[in-house]
């Protein structure tokens, strides 16, 4: 009787031929290490037959969606793709990793973003008309005048000495203390008096009651020199807002710097703004009141922009304008602490200052207020609308080889081609 090799049942009943059950159960479950020539098999198939026919009734009816699967993940990756993202994660490693926005609660600051800009738009024109119209009362240092330095037996106090000069017909005095209270500087408007016949004056209208007075120093300031004076102040503005101009855009960004010089502006212009509209003294300790508030919001401004910078290489999958609005959430506590703590020292100033601070102080009540407000909105909100995104501060990694295409021009060719 003849044995069939292939089946696996007859071998294991004939040992003789196929020597023992061991070995023969052993080649039967043997699998195969390897995957066959045509590609079909699978290193866990057995060799049940039932199986195997499935099998290729399901190759056969699912033969479009195999062939679209094999189309879809032999298609090769976009290498440069990958290398920018891989170049993206890299960066966002190195400022500490990707942040993740989660739980935390963000104000929308740019929601109201429209109104506020009407809002400065309104300050800004009206600032301008009010220092057109009225103009602004420019003090002795502008105008020119006369300065004295007077000394004092005892102490005096200012309000005795401006009576005092305002009872024999010098109004509009300015006095202030020089280091002591027995030390003042007077400042008068233009007067027509000589420096001899001046001298004389002023002894007799600075004389208090068991208090003996010295005048050291008497100078006459022309008008001309108060002129020079007020371009002077004029140029230092306009110099410190390109400067902050150029500062910011070599730290951060062009649109940002934008967005901050426009903000400086605002605070500027609103701030002298109001005391033309009111009419308040406008002299040298309100201008450098103008120029402390510049670099005051300008603080404030890089502290915003700088988390700023960093939300948007960090935080994935929000938009720009929640970007910003998480910026200024995050910075939201360090204004309010550090604008509390400026608003003690400019009120202690104000009320508790004297004379000599009364109008600096309020200037600087003015243009903290100005200065919060603009660094919030205008300084932000401008860069948003010139179209601030994330590629403005990634940085792109150029491959390290270019692909180059050569073109080689056949002689032969070229001869075909004339005839």
């Amino acid at each position: 009787m003849a044995i069939d090799k292939n089946n696996p049942l007859e071998q294991q009943n004939n040992p003789d031929r196929n020597g023992s059950n061991g070995d023969s159960n052993s080649n039967s479950t043997r699998r195969r290490n390897k995957p066959r020539r045509d590609g079909k098999g699978s290193n866990t198939k057995t060799n049940n037959p039932t199986t195997a026919k499935s099998d290729k009734s399901k190759t056969r009816r699912g033969g479009q969606s195999a062939q679209a699967l094999t189309t879809q993940t032999s298609t090769p990756v976009d290498q440069t793709q990958l290398m920018s993202d891989a170049a993206e994660d890299a960066a966002a490693q190195a400022e500490g990793g990707i942040k993740a926005v989660g739980n935390q609660r963000i104000i929308p600051f740019m929601k109201i973003e429209k109104p506020m800009a009407i809002l400065s738009l309104l300050m800004v024109i009206g600032s301008i008309i009010a220092i057109a119209v009225n103009g602004l009362n420019l003090g002795l240092d502008f105008t020119g005048g006369v300065s004295a330095d007077v000394r004092y037996e005892q102490p005096a106090e200012q309000v005795e000495v401006v009576k005092a000069l305002a009872d024999n017909g010098f109004d509009d005095a300015v006095v202030q203390y020089l280091g002591t209270r027995q030390e003042l500087l007077v400042r008068l408007p233009p007067q027509s008096d000589n420096i001899d016949g001046l001298n004389a004056s002023l002894s007799a209208a600075l004389a208090l009651p068991n208090n003996t007075v010295e005048i050291s120093n008497v100078n006459i300031i022309g008008s001309q020199v108060g002129n020079e004076v007020y371009l002077n102040s004029v140029m230092s503005l306009v110099l410190a807002l390109i400067c902050m101009l150029g500062y910011v855009a070599l730290r951060f960004q062009f649109k940002l710097s934008l967005g901050a010089v426009l903000s400086l502006f605002h605070d500027a212009i609103v701030t002298i703004g109001v005391f033309a509209l009111f009419g308040f003294p406008f002299d040298l300790t309100v201008l450098a009141a103008i120029l402390a508030l510049i670099g005051y919001s300008l603080n404030d401004t890089i502290v915003v922009y700088d988390r700023i910078r960093e939300n948007f290489r960090r935080v994935r999958g929000i938009t720009p304008r929640q970007t910003i609005d998480l910026s200024l959430t995050e910075t939201l506590r360090r204004t309010i602490m550090t604008i509390s703590t400026v608003l003690l020292v400019v009120l202690a100033m104000l009320f508790l200052g004297g004379d000599g601070l009364y109008w600096f102080s309020v200037a600087l009540f003015i243009g903290l207020l100005a200065g919060t407000y603009s660094s919030t909105y205008i300084a932000s909100s401008i860069p948003l609308r010139m179209g601030l995104s994330r590629d403005d501060f990634v940085v792109k990694v150029k491959p390290e080889f270019e692909e180059e295409i050569v073109t080689f021009n056949d002689p032969k060719m070229f001869e075909q081609d004339n005839i």
